[in-house]
């Protein structure tokens, strides 16, 4: 019998994607209702409210998205006018995205309900445990995953 090689519920990368689809589906729930907003919809958002002019392939590579999930998002936001395009000055192929003045008062309205959020799924931490949570998520981050057979 194969089905005890791998035990999930004490998989890393497993338990990292169940942990992170469900906060994202909450998330999601709440930006949607209020919002009309879509998760790749919202994470864009939150990208050019942090750092305004990037182009769409820095976008996803900022958050780890797919290009075509991106590329429909920002078609969308761009025909809802939430976001502004407009070509980068020093290099005219490069067209860059930014925050309509629509775009600048959903991210003005959501980033509080964000960090909300996060405060609430942090509540049970402790000041000692919110810093190695940091710490350990930083060097996940910069891990090497190489695999070698």
């Amino acid at each position: 019998m194969t089905s005890d090689l791998l035990d999930l519920e004490h998989f890393l990368p497993y338990r990292l994607s169940v942990l992170s689809n469900r906060i994202s589906q909450d998330i999601a729930s709440l930006y949607a209702e209020r919002f009309n907003l879509g998760i790749t919809e919202w994470r864009i958002i939150a990208i050019l409210g942090r750092y305004p002019d990037l182009s769409a392939n820095e976008v996803a590579e900022r958050t780890a998205m797919d290009k075509v999930a991106v590329s429909r998002a920002v078609a969308s936001l761009l025909k809802q006018k939430r976001l502004k395009r407009k070509f980068d000055k020093n290099d005219l192929r490069r067209s860059v995205l930014s925050l309509s003045a629509s775009g600048e008062k959903i991210y003005s309205q959501v980033a509080p309900l964000a960090r909300q959020l996060q405060n609430a799924l942090l509540a049970d931490f402790d000041d000692k445990e919110r810093v190695l949570l940091n710490l350990l998520l930083d060097k996940l981050a910069v891990a090497e995953l190489s695999v070698h057979v």
